[in-house]
């Protein structure tokens, strides 16, 4: 597939607009954004906590030439209040839908941005790639592998602007420490580690109720088989239910596992062994609150990533990322390595010395979104569908063995288990859809 440029979007379009059809969201795409004083229009998906934060994030660039016109989600009480809130940052009402695919058939969205369950990220994506609509979606980009292979695959068709959610590589110090690294200021570079130390305490147990009028239980299940509502579900908690999320490790721990990739210059390793549990209380979730996974790349380097869900010691004082090579190491905080501290490692903590070089963060990332929405070049991304894919990857692995309960190998050609267990490992590489809410083999 070319890559997306000026030269040839606008060949593309007729094209995207027969797929469109047959997809059955919307006869085209919305209108080429490629002038820099072209609004652009962006719907949110989600919005009741992170997806609030892209609806305010967007409305920041309103002097660069974005609207946010209209909101989805399937809690019309959240979706009311976010309406009301909205209207009085933007001087008007949004429209308002709570089914996302009424939203992808209005023709003058240029954009949506997803902040979902994460079982529904894959399908947002891809309808809205089907619709000509560019995508922010947030991390992780998928609930399984095949979902985020599905994800690229779509991007490149329709030739659409996907960006995931990993908001710390639009921070420059961030980038910069990783050239860094990369360039040898520790030598040669031979493990990573990741980690995650943040106390989740008990959900308990929540019964099974009819869901809230205010809530569509079916749309908010989508691609799911069917289960009970139940209390722990709608909102936050879902991510401990493997139905619908994939743990810490999938939660705030690819965000640490993507900048790792990212500095090590990898995509995806060949070994993967996870261990761990649910410990200190026992309660209605399902995914671990404690969990230890080591990756193992072609050449041997190694990535480990430490989510600990309990209590835990000092270590938080030099947690985020740390990198180990053959001349020293460089460790640095989530509060400084990244958002405007400093770095340190070496021989005695005193040889390398990373100062950050400033920047907004989390604005420039939703900003570089729409940078790229006008360029129409996918390498103006700082992280890219296929970015959040490959990271997405690692803690998909991890899940799969810790659930099996044994080291597994993996082709990264495939983007399949390989050798003894894969017969069962493969088995979580998809999932069984609930139509209409099927995520395609042919995007």
């Amino acid at each position: 597939m070319a890559p997306i440029n000026r030269r040839n979007f606008m060949k593309s379009s007729a094209q995207m607009a027969a797929a469109a059809a047959v997809a059955g969201t919307s006869s085209g795409p919305a209108h080429g954004v490629t002038g820099a004083n072209e609004k652009i229009r962006v719907a949110c998906v989600g919005i009741n906590s992170r997806g609030y934060g892209h609806v305010k994030a967007f409305v920041k660039l309103k002097d660069k030439g974005v609207d946010v016109p209209a909101l989805c989600d399937v809690d019309r009480n959240v979706l009311a209040g976010r309406a009301s809130q909205l209207g009085k940052m933007r001087g008007a009402e949004p429209d308002t839908h709570v089914d996302i695919r009424k939203l992808l058939e209005d023709k003058s969205i240029d954009a949506i941005s997803i902040a979902t369950t994460n079982h529904w990220h894959a399908l947002a994506t891809i309808w809205a790639c089907q619709a000509g609509k560019d995508v922010y979606v947030e991390k992780p980009v998928s609930w399984c592998i095949r979902e985020g292979r599905k994800m690229v695959e779509a991007a490149r068709k329709y030739e659409r602007i996907v960006q995931v959610g990993h908001q710390r590589r639009s921070q420059p110090e961030i980038r910069k420490a990783a050239e860094q690294i990369r360039a040898g200021i520790i030598g040669d570079v031979y493990m990573a580690r990741s980690l995650l130390f943040k106390r989740r305490d008990s959900i308990g147990v929540k019964s099974p109720t009819a869901p809230p009028k205010h809530v569509d239980f079916d749309l908010w299940l989508g691609p799911a088989q069917k289960v009970p509502y139940h209390a722990n579900l709608v909102h936050y908690n879902w991510h401990w239910f493997w139905d619908f999320g994939n743990g810490d490790i999938g939660n705030s721990g690819v965000h640490r596992l993507d900048l790792a990739r990212m500095t090590l210059n990898k995509t995806l390793p060949v070994k993967v062994s996870s261990m761990g549990g649910r410990y200190g209380y026992k309660d209605q979730a399902e995914t671990p609150n404690t969990q230890v996974a080591t990756w193992t790349f072609d050449d041997g380097t190694l990535l480990v990533c430490d989510v600990r869900g309990r209590y835990t010691n000092g270590e938080p004082n030099i947690g985020g990322n740390l990198y180990y090579g053959s001349q020293g190491y460089l460790a640095g905080t989530e509060a400084s390595f990244g958002f405007g501290g400093q770095a340190y490692g070496g021989r005695d903590e005193s040889d390398v010395k990373l100062k950050p070089v400033g920047g907004r963060g989390e604005s420039d990332h939703f900003e570089n979104f729409i940078n790229a929405m006008r360029s129409r070049e996918v390498d103006d991304l700082n992280c890219d569908i296929l970015e959040g894919h490959l990271s997405a990857v690692l803690f998909h692995m991890a899940n799969v063995s810790y659930r099996l309960g044994r080291t597994l190998s993996f082709d990264p050609k495939t983007e399949t288990f390989i050798g003894d267990g894969a017969e069962q490992a493969n088995q979580y590489l998809t999932r069984d859809y609930r139509k209409p809410f099927v995520v395609p083999e042919q995007v």
